[in-house]
Parts: structure tokens; sequence; C-alpha cells
């Protein structure tokens, strides 16, 4: 064993063995063998072995999936921009191992609080207000916990999970039990989705609901139209049981995203649909949806007009239908989001997940954290709380960064940014009256960044797509990485490893994970089989463009180049082994607890 004495060995044991609650001697064999061992590449089911592809057509437009070869990971020097050495592989050691989820959109379809029937208007406008899969959203979430499961150690290196971020718009619609599915997911413990009773309560169940996907019957509409499937047990299957998940294998980290923010990410939520969420009434047109979620926002000017709109909305207007009223659908508040964090396994951990008492009490949305040595996560939140889907940074949030960033260039600390939006979508300014605080766009977000070398990565979502972006200068530059959504095809998620080449260069290796679920979808309702489901009708949802979010090669499994922007051999050897000692004890606790 290189660098990590018999005493750091020793101690190391002792330290992971009272982080996990497990006994020296139950943990000593085990993390012997492995911390003697040299890492190897772990054969984990990645896009590197296998991809999912768009299959024949089965009817009228719909497709199946099949699958397709693997991907291998491509160079891209765009920021190194000079040929790499040829026997880095050779001598690369990894520095951090790290899974990225973002856009996870966990969905309560059949909470009357949903705005559904706005795709009428516009499908294309209003598509993130109804999906077909919408129902088998928590699955989806479950299985791609089960894929970072499976992915605990790394392809590349072999080197265990240090840690997971989602990058935000985990709860869709602002309901508290989206939220609380979301977070629960994440921690390994099981949801129940059958918020109304045992049978399905909402559109696609309800023949009047013709412009929605009925998989009991989908003629008369677009979707019936397209050549979307009969499958007259789905929703039943949908919520016959608990949807079990694994959790994740490392500590989680989480940011705000825009549907964290705002209701549909993009406008404020009105006191009826708050009284709506938790009510016994869904709507299933567009004017009764207009006439209760809109006309709110008009009504909120007054007390009496909001009486009155609560008046009709009691008295039954026309286009709802009686469900089951659950108070746990309430819309949570912004600062909500944060405390629900709180509210969670301390294995893996860790409680509040970034977010700490300070920024509780303080208000603050960001927080930053060293997720390995001389590595330092900084997470921000992006979002706009007054309107509109894309964001910005706010000048409290500017400064703090460039402090701490001044911190790490100091002390030779690589930094990785996480948030929720990306470079494309940072110049939404909009600001309440009387609120002087400046917002910064995209071009001076980057170019704070690029003052400081020891930036590596921005990893962020949004936009439902893979794509990799460099941005450099004359003399630096860094990689932003933005990955696909698990609500939208290709419902990929990612992982991002930092490796030292040991010859004055660093590579970003990203590798695109699939859900732990079939390209062809049974029907045995298990949770595997719904996944895979929820892929196939995603990847026929001709409004969201499908295709295209799977991004070029160049965006998928990459080796990302650049300058080290300090001699890296200040991070030892035996650090390195000491943090994969801890790691991997934590992964033996969570493999016995898992009978994996």
């Amino acid at each position: 064993m290189t660098g990590l004495s018999r005493r750091h060995f020793l101690a190391s044991i002792a330290a992971a063995a009272a982080a996990t609650g497990l006994s020296v001697d139950s943990l000593a064999p085990t993390l012997a063998r492995a911390a003697t061992a040299p890492e190897m590449p772990a054969d984990v089911p990645t896009t590197l072995l296998q991809t999912i592809r768009q299959g024949a057509v089965v009817s009228g437009r719909y497709r199946s999936l099949v699958l397709g070869p693997g991907e291998p990971y491509l160079p891209r020097l765009d920021v190194l921009r000079r040929s790499p050495g040829a026997g880095r592989a050779a001598t690369r050691r990894s520095l951090l191992y790290l899974g990225h989820l973002s856009d996870l959109h966990v969905i309560e379809a059949q909470s009357p609080g949903r705005i559904e029937p706005m795709i009428v208007q516009d499908h294309s406008a209003w598509g993130s207000a109804f999906h077909p899969q919408d129902p088998l959203s928590p699955h989806a979430t479950a299985a791609m916990v089960q894929a970072f499961s499976d992915a605990r150690y790394s392809p590349l290196t072999g080197a265990p999970m240090s840690a997971a971020i989602v990058t935000g718009d985990s709860a869709d619609m602002h309901s508290h039990l989206e939220l609380r599915w979301y977070i629960d997911l994440m921690d390994g413990r099981s949801v129940d989705p059958a918020t109304g009773g045992p049978r399905w309560q909402g559109v696609q169940a309800w023949e009047e609901a013709v412009w929605a996907y009925r998989p009991g019957d989908p003629r008369g509409g677009a979707f019936g139209d397209y050549g979307f499937p009969r499958l007259p047990d789905l929703l039943a299957q949908a919520i016959a049981a608990p949807v079990t998940s694994v959790g994740l294998p490392a500590p989680w980290y989480a940011v705000y995203g825009n549907h964290d923010t705002l209701l549909l990410g993009t406008f404020d939520i009105s006191p009826q649909l708050r009284a709506l969420a938790v009510g016994a009434r869904k709507s299933f047109t567009l004017d009764a949806t207009a006439g209760t979620a809109f006309e709110g926002w008009a009504a909120s000017t007054g007390v009496l007009g909001q009486a009155l709109a609560a008046l009709g909305l009691a008295s039954g207007k026309p286009g709802f239908r009686g469900v089951t009223a659950n108070p746990d659908r309430f819309l949570f508040e912004q600062l909500d989001f944060m405390a629900e964090h709180f509210r969670t396994e301390t294995t893996p951990g860790p409680v509040g997940h970034g977010f700490t008492t300070h920024n509780l009490t303080s208000g603050e949305t960001w927080w930053q954290t060293d997720l390995a040595p001389r590595v330092r996560a900084f997470g921000l939140d992006t979002c706009n709380a007054v309107a509109g889907p894309d964001g910005a940074v706010p000048a409290s949030q500017m400064t703090w960064l460039r402090t701490q960033l001044e911190i790490a260039q100091r002390d030779q600390v690589l930094a990785l940014i996480f948030s929720h939006h990306n470079s494309l979508t940072l110049e939404n300014r909009a600001t309440r009256p009387g609120v002087d605080e400046k917002l910064y766009g995209a071009e001076e977000f980057v170019a704070m960044l690029m003052e400081f070398p020891v930036v590596v990565g921005w990893l962020n979502g949004h936009t439902h797509l893979n794509q990799i972006l460099a941005h450099t200068s004359a003399t630096a530059g860094f990689w932003e990485i933005t990955t696909a959504s698990c609500i939208d095809f290709p419902q990929q998620q990612q992982v991002v490893e930092i490796v030292d080449n040991r010859d004055g260069t660093l590579s970003l290796f990203t590798t695109v994970l699939d859900h732990a679920s079939p390209a062809v979808p049974g029907d045995s309702g298990s949770v595997a089989d719904l996944a895979a489901r929820s892929r196939e009708l995603a990847a026929n949802d001709w409004a969201e463009t499908p295709l295209m979010r799977r991004g070029s090669p160049l965006d998928r499994n990459t080796e990302l180049l650049l300058p080290a922007p300090f001699d890296l051999s200040v991070i030892t050897d035996a650090q390195l082994e000491a943090q994969h000692v801890a790691e991997r004890a934590r992964l033996v606790a969570y493999e016995t607890a898992r009978g994996l």
C-alpha cells in the first residue's frame, strides 16, 4: 500500500468504524483487503457498456426503444489546447468520484394542485405541465438511485463514490409530498404513491380529459393519434405498492431549482391554488384550470376578491371532478425546501444536505463544503423568486463566492461550482419593486470564475439535456457540465471523476448513466418495469424534442482535460488513501445494510 502507514491505516479503520456504527473487528478484514489491493475499474452498468436508442415504429408514430452499443470516453482539449500526455492512463490517480443528479421532477400526479390542462393552450409552451409518464416519476427516480448504487465504484479507476449532488428541480409542482418523496428516495426510504386511495384519481383516468394520455383508452386526442399504446393496467400498477429505493450510496447535497422556488418554475403561487392543492376537487379542463389557479393572481390584490374566488372554487365550477383530499399535498414555502432537508436519515447524510442551521436562521440559500482533500464545493441558488424560469446570480452570492474563491486560490484548493441554471439560462433580472440588489448574468459570472484557476468545473442542469461547454481565456479555463433530467427522455444522469494525471494536467471524466431498468418494459408492475415504461413514453413525447436532449457524443462520455492550477503533489497519496478507506467503510456498511 503506497503512502499509508500501518498506524494511519489502523487510525482510518477506527474512524471508519465510528462513522458507520460497525465494529472495528467487522470492518478490519474487509477494509484491509480493499485498502491493500490496487483500485481497478469497476464493471458497472453505464453507457460505456451499452446505450438505449430509439427503435422501430410500433403504432402510428410511436416507437419502441432498443439496446445499442456503448460509447467510449472522448477526450476534449478545448481548455488544455495541446496534446495530452500519451502515458497519463498509467499514472492517473482519482481525487474525487462524484454523482451528479438534476431535474428529478418528482411528481405526485393525482394532486389537485397540478395544472395539466394548460397543455391544451399550447403543448410546446406548456409541456412541463403534463407528461404522459407523470404517474411513473417516483419509479424512474428510484431506478435512477439504483443506477448510482450500482455505480458506487468508479468505472474508470475503481475509486469509491465520495458524494453526490442534486442540482435542483427536485419537486415538480411545489407539493410537500413531492419534496418529501424526493428526499426519502435519495435516503433509501419507500414512498406510497396511493395518495388518494386504492383507485387512480386524475386526468389520465377520466374520459373527459381527451387532451391527456389516458392509458386505459388513449383514443380521441393527440396522444392517441400519435400512436401511444393502450395499457389498461398502468395506472393501477403505478399506485399498487410503495416505491422502494436503495438510497444513494454516498453523502448527498442539494441546491434550489426554479421548480423548487416558483410554481412550474415560473409563477408565484396564488392563495386559490394553495386551497385547491389540499382540497377535494381537481380540474380537467383549460377553463377550470385558468379560472382558479390563474385568477388567484388577479384576486390576490384584495381580501374581497380572494374570498369571492375561494367561494367560486367551493361552489363547484364546471370542469372539476371530486377526488380524495390529502392535507400532505400542501404547497411548501420557499424556505421549507431547506428545512425539509433536515428531516432526513443520518446515513448517508449529511443532515441538511449542504444547508446548515446558519441557512435556516439567516435565510441564505447557498453553502460550501469540502468533498475531498483540497476539493471544495460551492452550492449556489441562481433561481429568480419573482417570475420566470431562468435565473441570475444575486450580488450577495457573487460577493460571497468571490471571497471564498480567493481563499481557495490562496490555499490551493480545487473548486467545483454547483447551481441549477447554466450559462445559457442565466439572464433573468426580474426584481420586485423597491428591491435594488444587482443580479448578475452569465457573462459577468463566467468572467468572475475565470479569474480563479482553481475553478475546474461548474455542474448544473435546468435545460434537461446533456451538454458540456468549455470556458476559456488566454490564460485560464474551466468546464461547464450540464446533465439531462429524470422526467424527459433520455432520463439520464451522470457521474464525474476528477483525476490527477501526474503530468501537470487534470482530467474530468463524465460518464452518463441510464436508470436501472430494461430498454423494453415488461408488464410486471415492478419499479424497474414502470421506470422503463416511463422512459419509453418520454421518448415519444414529441413536444419535448426527446432525441435532441441526448446531446452529442462530446456531451456524454468524455475526458475533459485542463492544466493543473497548482502542483497537485500537495495532495498526498496518504491523504487520498485514508479518504478512500473511510469511503469504502461507508460502502461496506451500505452494502451490509442492503444485503448487496
